[in-house]
C-alpha cells in the first residue's frame, strides 16, 4: 500500500476506485465498504483508494473539546487498510482552509482532478464539504458533470451490519469488551512501550509491565481487569490487564498495566500489542497486598479459563 501526505505527488493510477472517510476502527461497516471497492476494482483491472483526513476533523473544527477519544491511531488504522487490500492511502491534512472547500470543490479538485476517480463507493449517509453539505443525493444528480461511476452501499446494508464506531466507543467505555470486539470483527488492542514502574507485582508474585501508550487520543477501556493476549517481539502471550489508579497501594494516575503468564523476561523499552479478550471485573480498593494477591489468583485463573474458549 502506498501511502501519500497531501496531494502534491499523488500518481496517475489505473481506473481509480474511491471511498472517503475517517474509518475510525476499521469496523465492520467500513469492511463492508473496503470488500466492495476491493471486488470492484478486481473485476475492472483497477486499484483501490481510500481518501482518509488527519488529523480528525474534529481536533481542528473544535480545538477546545479535549474529549475525543479514537478506537485506532493513524499507524494502527494504516496497518488495517493494508490488511483489507487498499492500494493507496491518501491522506489529505485537515485545515481549517480545507475544511472550508465546498463539495463541489471537494469533488473537482480531489476527486476529478487529482485521483481522476473512475468510480466512487460510499455509505448512505456520508457527507462531505463545508458544513458537511454534500452527499450522495447531490453526486448522483452530478454525476454525468463530474464524469465517474458513484455506487452507494444502502441504509439497508450498513443498518443490516448495525456497527457504527460510536456503538464500540461506548461498549468500551462500559466494559462490554465482547460487544466492540464483536461490532470491530477482531480484539480491540492497545499498542504501547514498555516503561518502568514501581514493581509492586514483582513483590507478590505478579509481576507486570507497564504500558505507555504514546498517542493521548486513543481510547483507553474503562478502568478494571481484563483477559488478555499479548504480542512481544513476534510472540504471542495470554495474560491479564489492569486499567486503573491502583487505589490500594495509593495510587493517584491512571496506569495500564499487562502481566504475561508464561513469559520470564526483562521486557523495558520493547514495543507490545495487548488484545483485550474478556472483561473481569471492576477496580476494587483492597484492604491490603495479601487481599490483593488473593483476587489476583483468581483474576488469572478466570482469565485462562475465557482464554482457553
Amino acid at each position: 500500500m502506498k501511502i501519500y501526505e497531501g496531494t502534491t505527488h499523488f500518481e496517475n493510477i489505473k481506473n481509480p476506485v474511491v471511498t472517503s472517510g475517517t474509518f475510525d476502527g476499521v469496523h465492520l461497516g467500513h469492511q463492508k465498504i473496503l470488500k466492495r471497492i476491493r471486488a470492484i476494482a478486481d473485476e475492472i483491472n483497477g486499484e483501490t483508494i481510500l481518501i482518509t483526513f488527519w488529523p480528525h476533523p474534529r481536533m481542528v473544527l473544535y480545538p477546545n473539546e479535549h474529549n475525543l477519544r479514537l478506537l485506532t491511531t493513524f499507524e494502527e488504522k494504516t496497518h488495517l487498510l493494508r490488511e483489507f487490500g487498499i492500494d493507496h492511502l491518501l491522506t489529505i491534512p485537515f485545515t481549517k482552509s480545507f475544511s472550508k472547500l465546498s463539495s463541489a470543490e471537494f469533488i473537482q479538485q480531489i476527486l476529478v482532478d487529482t485521483i481522476k476517480t473512475r468510480k466512487l463507493v460510499i455509505g448512505y449517509d456520508h457527507r462531505f464539504g463545508k458544513n458537511r453539505e454534500g452527499g450522495f443525493d447531490y453526486l448522483k444528480a452530478n454525476k454525468h458533470h463530474f464524469g465517474f461511476e458513484l455506487e452507494e452501499i444502502s441504509r439497508e446494508d450498513v443498518d443490516n451490519v448495525g456497527v457504527s464506531s460510536t456503538k464500540i466507543r461506548k461498549a468500551l467505555e462500559d466494559g462490554k469488551v465482547e460487544v466492540a470486539n464483536e461490532y470491530l470483527g477482531r480484539e480491540y488492542d492497545l499498542n504501547g512501550i514498555i516503561i518502568k514502574g514501581q514493581q509492586l507485582g514483582r513483590s507478590i508474585g505478579f509481576p507486570t509491565a507497564n504500558m505507555h501508550i504514546p498517542h493521548d487520543y486513543k481510547l483507553i477501556p474503562c478502568d478494571g481487569a481484563y483477559a488478555v493476549t499479548a504480542r512481544v517481539e513476534g510472540k504471542i502471550h495470554q495474560g491479564m490487564l489492569n486499567i486503573g489508579n491502583r487505589p490500594t497501594v495509593n495510587g493517584n494516575s491512571q496506569t495500564i498495566e499487562v502481566h504475561l503468564f508464561d513469559f520470564d523476561g526483562d521486557l523495558y523499552d520493547k514495543r507490545i500489542c495487548v488484545q483485550l479478550k474478556a472483561y473481569l471485573r471492576p477496580e476494587i480498593k483492597f484492604s491490603g497486598l495479601e487481599e490483593l494477591k488473593a483476587q489476583l489468583q483468581q483474576d488469572r485463573e478466570d482469565a485462562l479459563r475465557l482464554l482457553a474458549c
